[in-house]
């Protein structure tokens, strides 16, 4: 079946060669190695001859340095005649003419199953073969010329005869297409023994592709269990941005790295252990989608130009993280409060207590937000980096009471942001340097103060000031915190409760 894939192969890539370089993956010769050529359809200039492999990729916000796991790279010309390449360390090679390149190939050692003595890559921001299935980051295994990263791309993957394949790549005769190396790395590829399901949002589809080892898993059950949050989301943003979403979930027993979810335009792909599929555990695996879905409007549609013009060469930081993450999974959280799916004492003590105890005995309280932000691709950075989800989300929930309260209860944090997606939206980044100030200017002057206090610096938290404006109790012993509701809030705290629980009309 394999040379069968390899001959339809050869006649279709003379149909889209001239559309950019065309990339065949093959997963079929070692279940460690990714096996990578690369056709060139036109002349590349005598100076373009750098190859570069990513040292990041969006979203991950660390170091990964993709060039440690490439092998055997080589050059031809069109006689098939090899071509002298130089590596330079540690993530491009330099072709010595490539102006008579037409073909490159390589090899590329697998993340999950290979050990590297310093940042190693997340399983979720990774790839892995084995003999039923692969998953694949885009930014692991291909890489672009310097100066073509935005050229157009084709994708050819050589796996199992009856795999089935997820991704939110378009495909042509079983090839993947992508408008530059970017839209490729935006969006991982998941195949092999594969369960899927299929519903609509609205007006958009919405596909999930599961590869569970065990088979604990599958796309039904997972697609049953986030439909109250896919709703809820909806209710939340009116109208998602995107006119299509693939949600890819791989799930392992006992994962020996890092597990998660990466999010993209219009996919988020998730690799987590595979537990028993329990009412909690499962509660958890849409808990984390719904973060990954809210990444639909942060960074994927409201960003700086730090993310959209993203360098794969030297790790940028962004100073809004804070934006992309923390405000994210305060969205994420609170959306599922205001449409009915997490109760009350659910939400307060999840999204509210626990964070409040994690940020402040599990990480350094002198980081400020814009801090973890600038170290984040450092190894120091890397150990604060978990604190956003925190520490982040918390300053996201406070920004919102006080905007509700600045309104007299008109326009919150919600509001603030899809007005933020109107202003800009994808294609149309914010700038980097004057966005904190685009925003003071947007809202109210006192919004430059707590960006100060809390974003910029690092001030202690004003939990029970904030909590009781909208009318709740905080009380505290130890690590024991206890959030309620007033008994006898004023009108105001009332007023500011009532706009807090839910979205306000548009």
């Amino acid at each position: 079946m394999k040379n069968l894939l390899l001959i339809a192969f050869a006649l279709c890539s003379n149909l889209v060669l001239g559309q950019g370089l065309m990339y065949t993956i093959d997963v079929t010769k070692n279940t460690d190695t990714f096996f990578v050529s690369v056709d060139i359809p036109k002349n590349l200039g005598k100076s373009e001859g750098t190859f570069q492999f990513a040292a990041t990729a969006p979203g991950t916000y660390q170091t990964q340095n993709i060039g440690r796991y490439v092998s055997n790279f080589k050059a031809f010309n069109k006689k098939g005649k090899e071509l002298k390449v130089e590596y330079i360390a540690p993530n491009h090679y330099t072709i010595s003419k490539p102006h008579k390149a037409t073909k490159i190939t390589y090899e590329v050692a697998e993340t999950f199953d290979t050990q590297v003595s310093s940042y190693p890559v997340y399983m979720m921001c990774g790839s892995s073969i084995e003999e039923d299935h692969t998953l694949i980051n885009t930014h692991t295994v291909m890489g672009y010329f310097r100066g073509h990263q935005s050229d157009p791309l084709q994708i050819k993957l050589i796996g199992g005869e009856n795999w089935i394949t997820g991704s939110a790549l378009k495909q042509i005769d079983g090839i993947f297409t992508a408008e530059s190396f970017d839209h490729a790395v935006d969006s991982p590829i998941l195949s092999g023994n594969l369960t899927t399901a299929q519903t609509k949002v609205a007006d958009t589809p919405i596909q999930i592709y599961t590869y569970s080892e065990q088979g604990k898993f599958n796309s039904e059950a997972l697609l049953s269990n986030m439909k109250d949050m896919l709703e809820a989301s909806q209710k939340f943003l009116v109208k998602l941005p995107v006119d299509q979403y693939t949600f890819l979930y791989y799930f392992l027993p006992n994962p020996t790295g890092t597990t998660g979810a990466w999010e993209h335009s219009y996919s988020s792909e998730y690799v987590l252990g595979e537990q028993e599929p329990t009412e909690q555990y499962m509660k958890q695996v849409t808990d984390i989608a719904s973060h990954e879905f809210f990444h639909i409007v942060t960074p994927l549609n409201i960003h700086s130009e730090i993310i959209e013009s993203f360098n794969f060469v030297e790790p940028t930081p962004s100073e809004h993280l804070w934006l992309y993450e923390g405000v994210t999974e305060w969205a994420s959280n609170i959306l599922l409060y205001r449409g009915g799916v997490v109760p009350f004492e659910d939400y307060v003590k999840n999204s509210l207590a626990t964070k409040i105890i994690v940020n402040e005995n599990y990480f350094d309280k002198s980081w400020s937000l814009k801090e973890i932000a600038a170290r984040s691709f450092n190894e120091d950075g890397a150990k604060q980096y978990g604190n956003i989800y925190y520490k982040g989300s918390l300053v996201a929930g406070y920004l919102d009471i006080r905007l509700l309260e600045l309104s007299n209860g008109t326009r919150g944090l919600r509001e603030v942001m899809l007005e933020l997606v109107k202003k800009y939206g994808k294609g149309n980044p914010f700038t980097e340097k004057t966005f904190f100030q685009d925003l003071v200017d947007m809202t109210y002057p006192e919004i430059g103060d707590f960006i100060h206090d809390y974003i910029q610096n690092a001030e202690p938290l004003p939990h029970q000031e904030y909590l009781e404006k909208i009318g709740l109790n905080y009380k505290r012993e130890g690590n024991k915190i206890d959030i309620r509701k007033m008994v006898n809030p004023t009108d105001q705290q009332k007023m500011l409760l009532e706009v807090w629980s839910k979205n306000l009309p548009l």
